[in-house]
């Protein structure tokens, strides 16, 4: 922070050092607001790290138990006086009849994506515009000035004389109007 003492002879110091000096507060401030914003934004990515990795290692040890169910939900119907085969069979069946209902509400969702229309008429707009739109025309100066950095090789074959080198602008326009 600023010491109060700086304030004493402030009435001794020009306009351009009170500027520049509130220049560099500001200056302070705003690195001092940026170097805040991101210690924040570490520590929040640094709990979002810690909570992926979280919900990763639950998945995969979801993933892990997977057959273990199977098994025990098998067993459990040889168990009803089913053969273990049929036990099996019927597991894997209800495996395969819930990733088909699954797979079918994975499929309605994607059917109900649209393309982006509005972004997609808006650049069919745009490209319509840019194809009726006629360049602007240049000024003569700048003409001459794109005319004298190519070369006069350009300014032979479009029948506008290029400028010497040492000529200016002033000169070029007086020489064209007569």
């Amino acid at each position: 922070m600023s010491d109060p003492g700086n304030y004493v002879g402030s009435a001794d110091r020009s306009i351009g050092q009170l500027v520049a000096a509130a220049t560099a507060e500001m200056s302070a401030l705003v690195h001092d607001e940026i170097a805040l914003a991101k210690a924040e934004v570490r520590q929040d990515v640094k709990r979002g790290a810690i909570g992926s990795a979280a919900f990763i290692a639950a998945g995969v040890l979801l993933l892990f138990t997977m057959p273990m169910l199977s098994f025990a939900a098998a067993y459990g119907i040889h168990n009803l006086g089913l053969g273990l085969a049929w036990s099996f069979l019927i597991v894997a069946g209800a495996f395969i009849l819930l990733a088909a209902l699954i797979g079918f509400i994975g499929l309605r969702k994607f059917k109900k994506i649209k393309p982006p229309e509005k972004s997609i008429a808006s650049a069919k707009q745009t490209a319509a515009v840019l194809q009726k739109a006629k360049p602007h025309p240049r000024p003569a100066i700048e003409a001459d000035a794109i005319l004298r950095r190519s070369g006069s090789s350009l300014a032979a074959g479009t029948g506008v004389e290029a400028l010497p080198a040492g000529k200016d602008k002033a000169s070029a326009v007086a020489r064209s109007s007569t």
